[in-house]
């Protein structure tokens, strides 16, 4: 995944902590390099909560990493991909899927 600002790629890390940024803008999880996080306002979204920026977005809900507030992302965010929660049927898709991988009788 590049960079959401300007679209440099990402390359294999060197040991240790990565400089890149994880965040969420417009209800999309997003990647941010140390170029544009140092150099650029990257305007990336904000719980609500606590004011932080250290978010992420994942199965329809966006999660702050500082305080722990969760809400449902907004429906038909993110580029206009949809997020899980709006997919037909995909909880019992899951539903089955991890019934069979653990060998759950139904």
């Amino acid at each position: 995944m590049p960079c959401f600002s300007c679209g440099a790629r990402q390359t294999d890390p060197v040991r240790g902590a990565s400089p890149w940024t994880r965040g969420v803008r417009d209800e999309t999880q997003v990647l941010v390099c140390p170029d544009c996080r140092h150099t650029h306002d990257v305007d990336l979204d904000t719980c609500a909560s606590c004011g932080s920026a250290a978010l992420i977005c994942r199965l329809g809900e966006v999660e702050c990493r500082s305080c722990g507030a969760v809400r449902l992302a907004r429906s038909g965010a993110g580029a206009g991909r949809p997020v899980a929660s709006c997919a037909p049927g995909l909880a019992d898709e899951v539903e089955a899927a991890l019934a069979r991988v653990l060998r759950r009788v139904p």
